[in-house]
This record gives C-alpha cells, sequence and structure tokens, in this order.
C-alpha cells in the first residue's frame, strides 16, 4: 500500500463538473493498493496517517498529528502509485492490485478511517479532477513496504 500524503489548506475533488468532496485544513491522501495488501496494513497505514505529526504548534514547529488539529482528510484512489517506468516510455501497472480488489480495500480503508476523522473521497475508478491547495508545501510518501517490514 503506498499514500501519498499532502498537508492542505484546502482541496476538493470534482466528478463529470459535480463535486464529490471537500475538504479545509487537513490532508490529501493519494492512496494504491499492490498485491498483498490486507486489512493488516490498512490498519498500520491509518495508525501512522492520522498520529503523524507535520502541523505547526504554536512555536512553529511540525509537532501536532490531524487529529490534534480538528482536520479533515480528502481520500483519492490512485493506482498509478504503483507506475513501473524502468522499461520505454509508457509505463506498466503490472503492480497495482486488480481494481475489484483494490476497490473493496479502498472502501474499507476509508471506512476504517471515517471511525476517527471526517474522510470525503472520489469514486473508485472514476476520471476525477482533484484540487489541492498543498500547505508548506508538505508531502510524505508512505510505503507499507518500507513502513512495516
Amino acid at each position: 500500500m503506498k499514500v501519498v500524503l499532502q498537508r492542505s489548506k484546502n482541496s476538493k475533488v470534482t466528478i463529470n463538473n459535480k463535486l464529490n468532496g471537500k475538504i479545509d485544513k487537513g490532508y490529501v491522501l493519494l492512496v494504491g493498493f499492490t498485491d498483498g495488501d490486507n486489512e493488516e496494513i490498512i490498519d498500520k497505514m491509518i495508525k501512522k496517517i492520522i498520529n503523524l505529526r507535520v502541523f505547526e504548534d504554536e512555536n512553529e514547529k511540525m509537532n501536532l498529528s490531524i487529529l490534534d488539529i480538528g482536520g479533515s482528510i480528502l481520500s483519492i484512489s490512485q493506482f498509478t502509485l504503483y507506475a513501473d517506468s524502468t522499461k520505454g516510455n509508457r509505463p506498466s501497472f503490472i503492480k497495482a492490485m486488480n481494481p475489484t480488489e483494490a476497490s473493496k480495500l479502498y472502501d474499507l480503508f476509508n471506512e476504517k478511517l471515517r471511525k476517527f476523522i471526517n474522510v470525503e473521497t472520489g469514486i473508485f475508478g472514476s476520471d476525477m479532477k482533484v484540487e489541492i491547495y498543498n500547505d508548506g508545501p508538505v508531502t510524505i510518501v508512505l510505503d507499507s513496504n518500507e513502513l512495516f517490514k
């Protein structure tokens, strides 16, 4: 599982020119799955995301979590996080989990995340237009293969 986490001041996702999800202060998460990902990895990733201290405290130090600031999350499915561009100029997506299974894990991820925080989403597999107002900019890549060996 890979998550690209971006600290955001406000962001939104539209599908077919219709607003589908919008947040103010919080995170935009670009979320991708690969074979072998499961509920245990989702639980570990959620714990990392909600406790990550990347918001500034009163001393302007990144010392607060999204829970501390009462933020929200805009979660966007992103199979292209598993693009392999090592050969040629057209990426391969063979490392991305098949859409049927990835959709189930994406739904489970968001359902579990909502137990802790407000979550807005796009629609899995849709052509989405995502506007991200990156705050900082702060962008962090979380990869379960590196974090949870």
